[in-house]
């Protein structure tokens, strides 16, 4: 009685282990009949045991799987030679059920030297492999994104080893991706900004947030093409370490191209603001010079009278040719693009002349804060001439009434400012952060690119350009520039 119930409890185990088991299991005999089958198996097949035990696993299992599956090779195979089968996966619907998709492993049961019988273990891996099909798909789906992608996408080692890089970047530069591959990123740049890379790479190392810049590269041909790059790190979701670095350029070849045609553009239009006020400036002069050449023509005047007449015409001819000088200075293009010490007081008080009459006739009064000795910075005297006209010309815009604009210089050993105060409209404080945009405006007349190209040319003379405003209450642009060396007066 003793020996019956020893080997009753240790049915019981065995059944409660087999039955605990996480795996779907079959134990087969040699003529492929289901002997035993645990709980795991009847929840995920659906079956009972009435419909499995001492059936052949050809009528347990759906029609059509043993023929397009290795597992009757496997069985038969572990009993010939008592080896377990490597792992394979297969498919596994029940009816009026969702397919499912199973590991399984046959395994021999050896006992007293023989193969009693066969395990069949499946594992149920549907959820991992939706979940990697879905990977897969994703990762296809940015694939094809990245690569069809119209600006440069790469990525690089923390130290910038370029380690992938798509389409567009071989299509700009000429380069293939087998050519640059664990190649550093900075031997692309030119020198002149190889090293803003260099520091934009390291800032995002040390601090881990992204950086911006604008860094030109060389392509295969020799030809330098601007860039405007946009980098963020790749952070490892595990420990948030720094593992890699994205980067997006965007090729600004045609982009410089429009905006030299808008900045010409810019220029024609200041000029037609000014007309009125240059065609003043010009009759003056010529009504001068006309009236002194009928008296010359007399001949009854005396001799003092015609020196006066001739010293007249002089004085004229020249005020009428320096206001031509200056119209053609600020609206011909330069001829290069380097910077020189240039005076902004005598810009500013070209612009001003240009603007004085125009003013006057919009009721503006016009303050000059400017030394009168030389004040040099680097820069390009025609560009700069047309950022102080459209600032000039964006405040009387701003002042339909009338008001004034002050124009304002300081400086110290470092920097000259610029201040360019009205005392207009004002600038709403939901536009401030918008107005340096490109197109960006609420004129309706107005193509919103002034303030833009102020802001570029400032930005390629080395300076910055801020602004402070309030509805009704004016504003104030600010013009920072760096001091030239070649400036000879102390602040």
């Amino acid at each position: 009685m003793v020996e019956n119930s020893s080997n009753e409890h240790k049915a019981r185990l065995y059944a409660t282990l087999f039955d605990a088991i996480p795996s779907s299991v079959l134990v087969l005999d040699r003529g492929l009949r289901v002997l035993s089958a645990n709980r795991n198996f009847f929840e995920k097949s659906r079956s009972s045991p009435s419909s499995t035990l001492g059936f052949p696993l050809s009528e347990v299992f759906p029609p059509g799987i043993l023929d397009h599956t290795n597992i009757v090779s496997h069985i038969r195979q572990a009993f010939a030679i008592n080896r377990p089968s490597p792992g394979e996966r297969m498919t596994y619907r029940t009816p009026g059920q969702p397919i499912r998709y199973y590991y399984y492993r046959v395994i021999p049961f050896l006992w007293n030297g023989v193969v009693e019988s066969v395990l069949l273990l499946m594992d149920d891996v549907t959820e991992p492999v939706l979940l990697s099909q879905e990977v897969r798909k994703v990762e296809r789906h940015l694939a094809s994104v990245v690569e069809c992608a119209h600006d440069i996408v790469l990525s690089t080692s923390v130290q910038g080893t370029i380690l992938t890089w798509n389409g567009a970047a071989e299509r700009l530069t000429g380069y293939r991706m087998e050519e640059i591959k664990e190649r550093s990123f900075f031997e692309f740049c030119t020198e002149l900004h190889r090293e803003l890379a260099e520091q934009a790479f390291e800032n995002i190392r040390a601090r881990g947030g992204p950086q911006a810049g604008e860094w030109h590269i060389v392509s295969k041909n020799g030809e330098i093409i601007p860039v405007s790059w946009a980098c963020s790190p790749m952070c490892d979701e595990m420990n948030g370490r720094n593992t890699g670095i994205v980067a997006v350029g965007r090729d600004l070849t045609e982009y410089r191209k429009l905006e030299r045609q808008l900045m010409q553009s810019q220029k024609l239009a200041a000029l037609g603001v000014m007309a009125g006020g240059i065609a003043h400036e010009i009759r003056n002069p010529l009504a001068i010079c006309f009236s002194a050449a009928q008296f010359l023509a007399e001949d009854d005047i005396t001799e003092e009278f015609r020196r006066e007449c001739v010293e007249n015409i002089r004085i004229a001819t020249s005020r009428a040719s320096m206001i031509i000088e200056n119209v053609l200075r600020f609206a011909r293009p330069s001829a290069h693009n380097d910077l020189s010490p240039v005076d902004v007081v005598q810009i500013l008080d070209e612009t001003i002349q240009l603007i004085g009459n125009q003013a006057a006739t919009r009721k503006i009064e016009l303050i000059r804060e400017v030394p009168e000795r030389t004040v040099r910075v680097e820069g390009i005297a025609n560009q700069l001439q047309q950022v102080f006209m459209n600032l000039f010309v964006n405040a009387m815009d701003a002042m339909p009434n009338g008001g004034f604009l002050r124009v304002r210089v300081e400086q110290d050993a470092s920097d000259v400012r610029i201040h360019v105060e009205d005392s207009g409209c004002g600038i709403p404080e939901a536009d401030i952060d918008k107005i340096f945009d490109p197109f960006y405006t609420t004129s309706p007349a107005g193509t919103g690119l002034g303030l833009s190209i102020c802001y570029s040319i400032v930005k390629e003379h080395k300076g910055t350009i801020e602004v402070q405003s309030a509805p009704n209450q004016g504003s104030t642009f600010t013009v920072r520039l760096p001091r030239s060396a070649a400036n000879l007066v102390p602040a």
